[in-house]
């Protein structure tokens, strides 16, 4: 017991750190914009670090998830429920952030400059892919370059094509897996010394965001800016807090407590693919079984964009009205469902969102593209409450879809969030779900099943 204080101690002194960093951060950005913004190398360096883990989690949490179902309807019926679920949830997000868009009526005191206009061809520009592209992206050039490449719908579709292979193999797979959960591990374990890092990311994001942005951009928008937030805010606590208590009688007041430190991650980097590992790792430990985890998370990633929805929405609302051609009840709803079908995939990459409403606009009215450069300048602050949008909304969907499918031990989620059974920090790894004995010592989740201690 003194082992397991004594290590959260130090996490705890680690995510202290990184709320100073923040803090710091921003100083330097007000105090010297011009060196802030020579900083945002460290906050991308990190970030990418983490990415760079990405790929081998997924695989590995999937693998293990699917191949050690025994039959593949019951991760067909995870997947169905998730993706149905995803959709559903993505339409009351569009359908939110149309209500309280044409009730602000954002953007209609603000007057387009050239320099605004130059800033949204430019985003345009990289924007734009057909449906067609998505899908033919999907599929990895070779079965390696799915983890080279960064890509998580390509690992996805791997991981699962692996998972049924060894499903298929039975017994003779299951060195194989054993083999896979030991490099499940060993990524934890280097993910786990890059969290050490999270400090000096956090500082070198933050202030580089501060220093390019300033004061002036803010006062300006603030109306969009503070819409946004509120709403997703509502989102949040009044449409996912009363799914997750009146489905799986979870608090999600408890349920954010425990993902704290992933949400602080999520704030000083912008990116909610920063604490996609971690999350995985988490509703394994709640007692979610592995297959619901592995399923829904990667694809929570890249089609429950919650966050983003609402994001496109006001977005486009504000664009128009700024540009003195307001939007159509009929072309708000075409826009904006083109706008969710073209942004899977983007949920956790920084300024993808400001790609995709460019993509959209281009397609749909191109007259307002030009004013994409309106919200440049404020992006990166409606990008974090997007992504912590985006990663709320991941996190309760696993719970709901593990209800469902009744692969959730509730047990284990009443003393895993009553903080009974702590969060192993420095493995990242939970052997096995149930409830396990609150006086475990981390090192003890290392050893084989065989060797822990037996339930009285």
């Amino acid at each position: 017991m003194a082992v397991a204080a004594k290590q959260r101690d130090r996490t705890h002194y680690l995510y202290i750190a990184v709320i100073a960093a923040v803090a710091l951060g921003i100083l330097v950005g007000f105090a010297a914009p011009g060196v802030a913004v020579e900083l945002k190398p460290i906050g991308a360096g990190f970030v990418n670090l983490i990415k760079m883990m990405i790929s081998p989690i997924i695989f590995c949490t999937i693998v293990l998830g699917v191949g050690s179902v025994r039959k593949a309807a019951k991760v067909g019926a995870v997947g169905g429920l998730a993706l149905g679920y995803f959709l559903v949830m993505s339409t009351v997000a569009l359908a939110i952030g149309l209500l309280v868009g044409n009730f602000l009526e954002p953007g209609s005191t603000l007057h387009i400059t050239e320099a605004a206009r130059e800033a949204g061809a430019e985003q345009a520009g990289g924007a734009g892919e057909s449906t067609a592209d998505f899908l033919l992206g999907i599929i990895p050039t070779t079965i390696v370059s799915a983890f080279t490449e960064g890509e998580v719908l390509q690992t996805l579709l791997v991981a699962l094509l692996a998972g049924f292979a060894l499903q298929a193999m039975g017994k003779t797979g299951e060195p194989i897996i054993r083999g896979i959960t030991h490099i499940q591990r060993l990524v934890f374990r280097i993910l786990a010394m890059i969290m050490w890092a999270a400090p000096v990311g956090a500082f070198g994001a933050i202030a580089a965001v501060v220093g390019e942005t300033g004061l002036d951009a803010l006062k300006s928008l603030a109306i969009i800016m503070i819409g946004f937030y509120v709403t997703c805010a509502l989102f949040v606590f009044v449409v996912l807090g009363a799914l997750l208590r009146m489905i799986a009688g979870v608090n999600l007041f408890s349920l954010l407590k425990y993902l704290g430190r992933e949400f602080l991650l999520i704030l000083s980097t912008s990116s909610s693919e920063s604490a996609l590992p971690r999350l995985i790792a988490k509703m394994e430990h709640m007692g979610v079984s592995k297959p619901v985890v592995g399923i829904t998370v990667p694809t929570g990633y890249s089609f429950n964009l919650d966050g983003t929805a609402i994001y496109l929405t006001m977005s486009s609302l504000f664009i128009a009205n700024a540009m003195g051609d307001p939007l159509s009840a009929g072309e708000q709803i075409s826009l904006l469902v083109f706008m969710v079908i073209a942004s899977k995939g983007a949920a956790g990459v920084t300024g993808a969102g400001l790609a995709t409403l460019a993509g959209g606009l281009q397609s749909h009215r191109p007259e307002l593209v030009d004013g994409v450069g309106l919200i440049v300048g404020i992006d990166r602050f409606m990008s974090e409450a997007r992504a912590l949008t985006n990663f709320a909304g991941n996190a309760v969907a696993t719970v709901l879809v593990g209800h469902w499918t009744k692969e959730i031990d509730k047990d284990r989620v009443g003393e895993v969030l009553a903080g009974r059974i702590p969060f192993d920090e420095k493995t990242l790894v939970d052997d096995g779900h149930g409830p396990a004995p609150s006086d475990e010592v981390p090192e003890q989740r290392d050893s084989a099943p065989a060797e822990q201690p037996a339930k009285v």
